[in-house]
């Protein structure tokens, strides 16, 4: 199993970036797909679940901010969207213990 991220992106405070994350090498269903970020000086931390049930679960930090969701088969997304710039950082896909490339998101003026 491996995890491709889409690249990252640069955008102004309140602006917005859709990150894509797709899982290859499995037939299987992979549950849960979840975000991370890892900003600066900081440990990574999460940022957002999707089980295949359709739950999700997000960090209070982006909470009605950002949405996830996923498309068959094993692809996840991360719309962001009023974004500030503590949002700043690598953000990483993430099932089974294994862990996409990350992509750098960076939100400033």
């Amino acid at each position: 199993l491996r995890l491709a991220q889409s690249g990252g992106g640069l955008v102004q405070p309140g602006g917005s970036l859709r990150r894509s994350c797709e899982a290859f090498g499995t037939p299987l269903d992979v549950d849960p797909m979840r975000w991370y970020r890892q900003m600066p000086g900081r440990e990574r931390e999460f940022v957002a679940e999707f089980h295949s049930s359709g739950k999700t679960r997000y960090a209070d930090s982006v909470r009605g901010r950002f949405t996830v969701s996923r498309e068959p088969q094993n692809r996840l997304f991360l719309q962001m969207d009023n974004l500030i710039p503590d949002d700043t950082g690598v953000y990483f896909c993430t099932v089974w213990s294994i862990w996409g490339q990350g992509a750098q998101v960076t939100v400033s003026v």
